[in-house]
């Protein structure tokens, strides 16, 4: 599980680095990330960009009703939102709201014309609340990784 946690915060750690962090040789740090990525424990490895940087400088927390509460009508809010690069992360939920997305854009001009032109004229969405974000308290670091009892 500490090879989970290093790779975790550093993805790029060759096998020679990980072993020295948790005392294993380079093979062995290699056989257990090549089973940890063919079990699926690790799905895959991605640089973490700066979002201001890029100049998406608006995070937007929306959330979504649909019209209609049934399957044909969450496929295609689905499938609207699985297209849209603006939305990095949507989340299905209990409660009043059905969805919540996590939205990034450029401004208020852009998340005006997300809101107007694509979600609300989509036949499968009936309400619409936006909350921009105001500051940033905690970001995604890293999932729990469960340490075994000894």
């Amino acid at each position: 599980m500490r090879l989970l946690q290093e790779l975790q915060k550093d993805g790029r750690l060759t096998n020679n680095e990980l072993g020295e962090r948790i005392a294993l040789s380079p093979s062995q740090c290699s056989r257990r990330r090549t089973r940890l990525e063919a079990e699926g424990y690790i799905r895959g490895y991605q640089a973490n960009l700066d979002r201001q940087k890029l100049g998406l400088d608006m995070l937007v927390v929306i959330s979504v009703t649909l019209a209609t509460h049934n399957r044909d009508n969450a496929q295609r809010f689905s499938q609207l939102i699985s297209g849209l690069p603006e939305v990095l992360e949507a989340y299905a939920l209990t409660g009043e709201m059905d969805y919540h997305l996590k939205v990034a854009t450029r401004g208020l001009t852009d998340l005006s014309r997300f809101v107007n032109d694509i979600l609300l004229p989509h036949e499968s969405v009936q309400h619409v609340k936006t909350s921009i974000v105001l500051d940033t308290l905690k970001t995604f670091e890293g999932l729990p990784v469960p340490m075994p009892h000894n």
